[in-house]
């Protein structure tokens, strides 16, 4: 509409500074940015109450009909994207979310009942391995309770082990030597 560059702008500058003059020109300035202010909020104003009247007449609705009509490429679109983000809002009273909060309800009582299992699995592997250990040690004591009284008694008679032993050794070796003449005799 109205089109001012920087050089119109410094020409009407030049010449309000010589017809106010500049003891007066800021509160000119001043002045004038109010009432651009005013008529931009009056403007502003204006607009919002057409709007508003049309709105209440139907303008809006013919115009996007108008403008489906122009535009069906695009109007195809915004009904895609307007179903895109009705299926992305998700609802979590409908039918579709109870069943997904009983389905995990489901999963979680799985997991808890998979854990008991385990652990009782694991309770029963520490009574096995319970009840190993304590075979385990009777088994062991039975050996060694029988192994020490025999090495105490050989350790403690060792002279009378001996002279045994040479006893029966030398009782062994005279009845070979009366053996044998009799059973020559006897041949």
């Amino acid at each position: 509409m109205f089109d001012l560059g920087l050089t119109e702008l410094l020409l009407i500058g030049i010449v309000a500074l010589i017809v106010v003059g500049p003891k007066d020109l800021p509160m000119l300035f001043r002045k004038v940015g109010q009432f651009v202010g005013k008529a931009r909020g009056m403007a502003r104003e204006f607009t919002r109450a057409m709007d508003d009247a049309a709105d209440d007449a139907g303008v809006s609705d013919l115009g996007k009909t108008l403008k489906a009509a122009s535009q069906p490429v695009q109007t195809g679109m915004d009904s895609v994207r307007k179903a895109a983000s009705d299926l992305t809002k998700y609802n979590p009273e409908s039918e579709t979310g109870k069943l997904a909060a009983e389905r995990q309800k489901k999963v979680e009582d799985a997991k808890v009942t998979a854990a008991k299992k385990q652990e009782e699995r694991q309770e029963a592997a520490k009574a096995k391995d319970q009840k190993t250990a304590e075979k385990k040690p009777k088994a062991a004591t039975k050996k060694t309770a029988a192994k020490k009284p025999a090495a105490k008694k050989a350790a403690s008679k060792p002279a009378a082990a001996k002279a045994a032993t040479k006893k029966s050794v030398t009782k062994s070796a005279s009845q070979k030597s009366v053996s044998k003449p009799t059973s020559k005799d006897q041949a």
